[in-house]
């Protein structure tokens, strides 16, 4: 699955095998001691299964398309999120294009805790999945 999985989102993006060896020649990483360089051909024996990436490797490729390694890996589908995860995580979070501060992120954390604790008393029954509408009246001022 890896390799299908990998070769969608490059070729999605309309990336080239060496756009992307230099896109993630160019993430730096904790943990990746010995500055290791990517190569177009080394990502090319990865998309048809030849090789098999590192966990370093496999975490760059995820910071890159912004997608999860559960993703890559085929455990999970694309758009599935955890909000408190992306909540609690390192990312930089925006909400109309206004970046969240730590503090931000965290109440707004607690206000969705809260939201979904306090459904029960609430009285109202949604069904799964369904989502209900949402009026936003945009104001061009």
């Amino acid at each position: 699955m890896f390799p299908e999985r990998l070769r969608a989102l490059r070729r999605g993006q309309h990336i080239t095998l060496e756009q992307l060896a230099a896109g993630l020649n160019q993430q730096t990483s904790e943990t990746d001691e010995d500055d290791h360089q990517n190569t177009a051909s080394q990502i090319g024996n990865w998309e048809r299964g030849v090789r098999t990436p590192s966990f370093i490797e496999i975490r760059k490729l995820a910071e890159y398309f912004d997608v999860t390694m559960d993703y890559l890996a085929g455990k999970t589908e694309r758009d599935a999120y955890d909000l408190g995860r992306l909540f609690l995580s390192g990312k930089q979070l925006s909400f109309n294009r206004e970046v969240l501060s730590g503090r931000d992120r965290y109440e707004i954390y607690q206000l969705i805790d809260g939201y979904l604790h306090g459904k029960e008393h609430r009285g109202t029954k949604t069904q799964p999945n369904q989502q209900e509408e949402l009026d936003l009246h945009l104001d061009d001022h």
